[in-house]
């Protein structure tokens, strides 16, 4: 006597359907996702930066009375190093080599010019001027022209910066760079170059106005 095989139901069950049909439509829709916002992937998952600063208050206002008569442009290399005693520099130290761009204005106060340092002739042909010495105006950092060209750090720098409210600060090289562009603007020259050119200016202006001979110095 046979006994008759019975075949095992391949059908699946219910469940298994729906799991099928939810990976199979995910899978059809990340594919689809996939060819049409590849391009775009990097601007869908991008950072975006908002600027929420709140507006600039005027705090006071100053009359300008010099004449910036010449600007000078610089460049520096700060090589500032931090070293730590009985410790290596790969444990505690640290080395930036910053290039620093800069500019500096020269200037005549005319704002000090008194009536004892104006003298004009009877008939307004010839005038006679005592102007104070040009003067250096505060460097100024250009950030779009200065960065750090290499940093290096100690193993517990790098641990300080995790846990500083400002890591990586460049303000020390950056306050190096400044000094010595000051430094450089007081040996450039640039005082001598403001005089020269007020002086034309002013010569140009009162001649302008029907003066003939228009005598400038410098001076207290």
């Amino acid at each position: 006597m046979t006994t008759p095989i019975r075949r095992v139901s391949r059908r699946m069950p219910g469940w298994a359907k729906a799991v099928s049909a939810v990976v199979l439509v995910l899978v059809v829709f990340f594919a689809g996702i996939r060819l049409s916002v590849l391009p775009g992937l990097k601007d869908l998952f991008g950072t975006q930066t908002h600027d929420r600063s709140g507006p600039a208050l005027l705090q006071s206002i100053q009359d300008m009375s010099r004449y910036d008569a010449a600007s000078g442009n610089f460049q520096v290399v700060v090589d500032l190093e931090k070293d730590t005693k009985y410790l290596p520099d790969a444990i505690r130290g640290s080395r930036t080599l910053y290039i620093g761009a800069g500019t500096v204005d020269a200037y005549v106060d005319l704002g000090k010019v008194g009536k004892d340092d104006v003298a004009v002739n009877g008939d307004r042909t010839s005038a006679t001027l005592r102007l104070p010495h040009a003067a250096l105006g505060k460097p100024a950092l250009d950030p779009d022209r200065s960065y750090a060209v290499s940093k290096q750090r100690g193993l517990l720098d790098r641990l300080g910066d995790l846990f500083s409210d400002n890591p990586n600060s460049e303000q020390a090289v950056q306050k190096l760079a400044v000094k010595h562009i000051g430094d450089a603007a007081k040996d450039s020259g640039l005082t001598a170059r403001a005089e020269t050119n007020t002086t034309d200016m002013l010569d140009g202006l009162l001649r302008s106005l029907g003066f003939k001979e228009v005598h400038v110095s410098y001076g207290s």
